[in-house]
């Protein structure tokens, strides 16, 4: 069974040129010789700040930069018809689609209401900070630009259950309409967690949700996309999205891949949207990512026996999707905890080189950013390593707080293979490891060069097999090491 490696298709400060769906189209064949066979792609509709949104200010779900609304016709990333050439390209390329899809809320409205809203602590939503009070809420949104095509639904504050700003008043605050009241199924931080920004979308109203699931009806359509990426998942009613994937499922006739974003590294809230959510949604190891960051930023005192101590991989592995960083944790964007470099082979080799999980790379990880350096060579070498290797059995030797390593037996049907990885966050070592019998007399080499032995296997199929201080040594047979640098 192929193993799936994921591309994030994008990174915060993409330039907003409106050219990244050209770029992905010219890179299709690059990124599957890379070993990807995966794409997530950004959100593809416009968003409120238009050309310069990223995407996470949902405007317009149908307007896929076609429609002059938000100052422009493109969306940062191009056009209509350059997102579904830039999905066409991809997928002859042989890469899955994955599509960023945004339901928590809406920003950009057209017109202002009048609403009856109260108001609440920004610390604690179960606590009322006013009595009710009418509000003038930007919640109307009529699409002037698109015209009703596709669909003629405009949206107004029935749609939603609150917003933070009253235009009448010039007042940032947290309002909830009427006696709405906050959706209970929402994680617990700040007491309720439903609401986030903009027009938080009230998935109590059967308009809202019929509405929503027209418009998925028409995007797996149009797109043919090959699963979704779900943001905000802790803010949204935990079961919402059960019937909406049913829904895509029968429509495309057949499985969906699909993740959610549940920003939270306590395993017990993800495990209970796991439940909740019915299996059908893997979720991001937000809890192995800070173990990542730990690991990189505490100066050698993390325990390394740790890594995966707490987390999804650990825990839930066949629902697990590690990432090293993201569009949110890079440099000066809100969820900052960007992993250093001089972690991130070791970071990637942990996700990557092992058996449980569907990892994620990040576009700025292997192209760079205006803020990093790109991780380089060895980051292509563990990716193509990771689509042809078969790794066989698993055994970790997690018995030092520096030095770490495990070992893949290979199979028999593969010349050639079996796999040896050690690492460290602080001074080097060796570690005696078996790879299996069947590579007895096998001369194995660091794919990544940071380290010089060549390692004979015994008629055990053992060695005895070295890192330097604060690096990661991946130890394979001196074939396929030829072999993945070409």
């Amino acid at each position: 069974m192929e193993k799936q490696t994921i591309l994030q298709g994008f990174e915060w400060y993409l330039p907003a040129d409106g050219t990244h769906w050209k770029t992905l189209a010219e890179k299709a064949e690059e990124l599957r010789r890379f070993g990807i066979n995966a794409i997530w792609m950004p959100p593809a509709y416009k968003g409120s700040e238009g050309a310069n949104d990223v995407g996470y200010g949902t405007y317009d779900l149908y307007d896929l930069g076609e429609f002059d609304q938000k100052g422009s016709i493109k969306t940062k990333y191009g056009t209509k018809d350059e997102y579904l050439s830039s999905i066409a390209a991809l997928k002859k390329a042989g890469l899955k689609i994955y599509a960023d899809i945004v339901f928590d809320h809406f920003m950009g409205a057209d017109e202002t209401e009048i609403v009856s809203a109260v108001s609440y602590q920004f610390d604690d939503r179960t606590k009322p900070a006013s009595g009710e009070e009418e509000i003038e809420a930007w919640t109307k949104f009529t699409f002037p630009g698109r015209q009703g095509k596709y669909n003629e639904y405009q949206w107004t504050w029935k749609n939603f259950s609150g917003v933070d700003y009253d235009a009448r008043e010039k007042d940032h605050a947290i309002f909830n309409f009427a006696d709405k009241g906050w959706e209970p199924k929402v994680d617990d931080e700040n007491g309720n967690f439903d609401y986030l920004m903009g027009c938080n979308l009230d998935m109590e109203n059967p308009e809202t949700v019929n509405q929503l699931d027209n418009w998925g009806k028409w995007y797996q359509e149009l797109t043919g996309v090959d699963g979704y990426r779900l943001d905000a998942v802790k803010h949204i009613r935990f079961d919402l999205f059960v019937d909406w994937l049913l829904h895509r499922r029968e429509e495309k006739g057949s499985d969906l891949f699909v993740v959610g974003e549940y920003w939270s590294d306590e395993l017990e809230k993800l495990q209970e949207y796991l439940e909740s959510s019915g299996n059908l949604i893997s979720l991001f190891d937000v809890p192995l990512h800070f173990n990542l960051f730990q690991a990189a930023s505490t100066m050698g005192k993390f325990d390394m026996r740790q890594i995966f101590a707490g987390t999804l991989i650990e825990t839930r592995p066949d629902w697990a999707v590690p990432f090293v960083d993201n569009h949110d944790t890079q440099q000066g964007q809100s969820l900052e905890s960007w992993i250093e470099g001089w972690f991130k082979l070791q970071a990637y080799s942990l996700i990557l080189l092992r058996n449980e999980g569907t990892p994620v790379i990040f576009w700025g990880d292997l192209y760079g950013t205006e803020n990093a350096e790109s991780v380089g060579a060895g980051l292509n070498a563990l990716i193509k390593l990771r689509e042809e290797l078969i790794f066989g059995g698993q055994a970790d030797y997690f018995d030092d707080p520096d030095v770490i390593g495990w070992t893949c037996t290979g199979d028999f049907s593969q010349k050639d293979s079996g796999m040896a990885v050690i690492m460290t966050n602080a001074g080097g070592g060796e570690k005696g490891m078996t790879i299996s019998a069947i590579h007895e007399g096998e001369t194995f080499v660091d794919l990544l060069g940071n380290n010089e032995a060549k390692i004979t296997l015994d008629e055990n199929g053992q060695g005895v097999f070295p890192v330097n201080d604060g690096q990661v040594s991946v130890y394979v047979n001196e074939k396929m090491a030829k072999k993945i640098r070409g």
